[in-house]
């Protein structure tokens, strides 16, 4: 027997799937604040589904993969441990100087500090100094990193971040404190900036070290609980965890720099969706990823997805390079409201899966996107997930009427319509975000529409969006999780390494070739098979006198004097790519900044034959529901076992066990060969 088990942990829904011998099985569970709880919920519902019992399905799994929320939750709520900095004398305000400007608010008295990672306080310099050609001009003495390492602890620091001037051009003084750290107090965990990103730009590459080592303790704690209880159930296999870069590492290396998990679940969901745009030939497609508490949106070009070299995380820039994901409050949880200008607004307030949408029956009493839905008549209140959750429609009406419809003077109805079409309108925003502000034509895209909520609005949003052909997977409410499962294991290992065009290319050669080294080294570590192992080599480049650079591949092999022409080209190319046509100075002379290589593991995944539960007969009902983009009252068809039929015309509703799509008037559905939703909307 294969079994190959994907959980991604969202902010309401903990999603899992089980491919078992080609068969695939899907399941949904509450999430919990422990994270390990919903992880185990989850799990019961595929082995129940799958007919196994827990003895059997847990020794069974030889391969489990995980995205989840722990880091992305800490650094959005700043809910992390206390962290102090060690840092070279005379810097201690770095990260409180950022980069002067705050946010885009022109009036200076709204503009607001970056938010606080480490306290002040917390804070302690250190009596040393490195050059920026790495040499040693003012040596750190054990004495001096023994007073700095008591005062932090001192402070009240439970992990510590040191991050010192020019370490990534000589770490000498950065190991020297992790060695005293060692051998002194081996239970505090700690980050060397130049062991996790060494890289030039002092602010950015604190902040990644300093947001690293604060959720070290929390990672610490889930992970320790979580591989304890899947050891006690008989898990055998290796928990591999998906990265920000879109690859996946094992634990024991994700311990190691755990804030490279962060967007770790929405990255399944993009790595699920470029699988099937190129199942269906569709060389430019958008994902909408929708679950209860937000929508991540990213677009794949050619196959590919945007990698940022210099990512944001939690409003913070960082020296990390990750999946481009545009994400907004706005989910099935996401809070509708009243501001103080009598206009409504949707999120970015989350009900989360506790009390969670009105329509729970759990307490909660503020109306969610989910109760809009409800009353508009788009969720059948005894089908949702499957039927094993009911829901209210009274409390759901109770709640749009105390919070909305009474407050700006309107029915119900009119308040769940307005509530449906400003979600829709935030989210089509998100997806103009990563097309027409970068010059790219979202007619010319595919919108593969997933999580639990996403195929109510997916056709609501292409339309606004304009986007005119839009697939909703099958297994769209536990998509990422699904994905999760296709993705490879992925190692970058990155270095400054400045070099321009006079210098010989045997030296910017050497450089990549010490950082293969590396990647060798994990490969042997992760006991990835020779003929699965891929590098590639790549160089954050820019013009002279430029201040940011962009992310170029160089040929592959060697490097040698004949390369440097078509390093050039290749630069020059992608630079037009990003910026546009005729951007480029061209007869500037070029600087290369980083050296980076990736290692690509590539995965050995079960393909799906057949999903289970898919098979069932088709039914047909019909159920009234207020048009949300016609405003009409209508009786319309609801399809349930839609793969028995194969194709229908809108206005009509296709009904799954863990989702429910919404084919607007005017459009058409049909099933592709893979048994997923096309939808193909009306011109307009």
């Amino acid at each position: 027997m294969t079994l190959h088990v994907g959980i991604d942990v969202g902010g309401t829904f903990t999603d899992a799937v089980a491919v078992v011998d080609g068969v695939a099985v899907r399941g949904k569970a509450f999430s919990t604040k422990d994270v390990t709880t919903g992880i185990l919920g989850a799990l019961a519902v595929l082995q129940e589904r799958a007919g196994m019992t827990e003895a059997a399905f847990f020794a069974a799994v030889d391969r489990f993969v995980l995205g989840n929320t722990i880091v992305t939750n800490a650094v959005d709520e700043q809910k992390f441990a206390p962290v102090g900095l060690l840092t070279t004398q005379g810097f201690r305000d770095t990260l409180r100087i950022a980069r002067s400007a705050r946010t885009d608010e022109r009036d200076p008295h709204k503009m607001a500090a970056p938010p606080d990672i480490v306290e002040r306080r917390r804070i302690i310099e250190v009596a040393e100094r490195v050059d920026a050609h790495g040499t040693v001009l003012a040596p750190l003495t054990d004495d001096v990193i023994a007073t700095a390492v008591d005062a932090v602890l001192a402070a009240g620091a439970e992990a510590i971040a040191v991050c010192l001037l020019w370490s990534f051009r000589n770490p000498v003084h950065e190991k020297a404190i992790g060695e005293y750290l060692d051998a002194h107090h081996p239970d505090v965990p700690y980050t060397l900036s130049s062991r996790l990103t060494p890289v030039y730009r002092e602010y950015e590459r604190m902040v990644t070290t300093a947001l690293d080592a604060a959720v070290k303790p929390i990672v610490a704690s889930h992970f320790h609980q979580l591989a304890d209880e899947l050891r006690g159930r008989g898990l055998r296999a290796r928990v591999q965890i998906m990265q920000v870069h879109g690859g996946f590492l094992s634990v024991e290396e994700t311990s190691k720099a755990p804030i490279q998990m962060f967007n770790s679940g929405p990255v399944g969901g993009v790595t699920g969706a470029r699988l099937l745009g190129r199942q269906l030939g569709r060389r430019r497609v958008l994902t909408a990823d929708m679950g209860g508490t937000s929508l991540d949106a990213a677009a794949i070009i050619d196959d590919e997805f945007r990698l940022l070299p210099r990512a944001e995380i939690g409003g913070l820039p960082t020296s990390l390079t990750a999946v481009d994901i545009e994400t907004i409050g706005a989910g099935g949880g996401s809070l509708a409201w009243v501001d103080g200008r009598n206009l409504l607004r949707v999120g970015p307030h989350s009900a989360g899966s506790t009390p969670g949408p009105a329509c729970y029956g759990k307490g909660g009493t503020r109306p969610a996107v989910t109760d809009a839905a409800l009353v508009l008549g788009l969720i059948n209140p005894h089908y949702y997930l499957g039927g094993t959750v009911p829901l209210y429609e009274d409390q759901a009406r109770a709640a749009l009427r105390e919070h909305v419809a009474g407050p700006l003077g309107i029915t119900e109805d009119a308040a769940a319509e307005g509530v449906y079409r400003l979600a829709t309108s935030q989210m089509s925003n998100a997806l103009r975000k990563i097309t027409v502000n970068r010059g790219h034509d979202p007619r010319e895209f595919t919108l593969v529409g997933f999580g639990g909520a996403c195929g109510l609005f997916a056709a609501a949003i292409a339309a606004e969006a304009g986007v005119r052909e839009v697939v909703v997977p099958r297994n769209a409410a536990v998509f990422s999780a699904h994905g999760l499962m296709h993705a490879d294991s992925v190692f970058s290992a990155v270095r400054t390494s400045p070099w321009t065009m006079d210098q010989p290319a045997a030296d910017l050669d050497k450089e990549f070739t010490a950082l293969e080294e590396r990647a060798q080294s994990w490969f042997e570590a992760e006991g990835i098979p020779e003929d699965r192992r891929e590098l590639f080599r790549e160089a954050d480049v820019k013009f002279m006198g430029q201040i940011f650079e962009v992310t170029t591949r160089l040929p592959a092999g060697t490097f040698g004097e004949a390369d440097k022409a078509a390093l050039r080209t290749q630069f020059i190319a992608d630079y037009e790519e990003e910026f546009g046509a005729g951007t480029a100075w061209a007869e500037a002379d070029i600087l290369l900044v980083n050296s980076r290589v990736r290692a690509v593991g590539r995965s050995d995944v079960q393909k799906v034959e057949r999903v289970a539960g898919g098979e069932e007969r088709h039914e047909l009902s019909r159920r009234k529901v207020l048009e949300p983009l016609t405003g009409k009252r209508l009786e319309i068809d609801v399809h349930r076992g839609f793969g028995a039929l194969g194709r229908a015309d809108g206005p009509c509703l296709l009904e799954e066990p863990d989702t429910t799509v919404y084919v607007p008037s005017g459009a058409t559905v049909a099933l592709t060969d893979g048994g997923d939703f096309l939808m193909r909307l009306a011109d307009h």
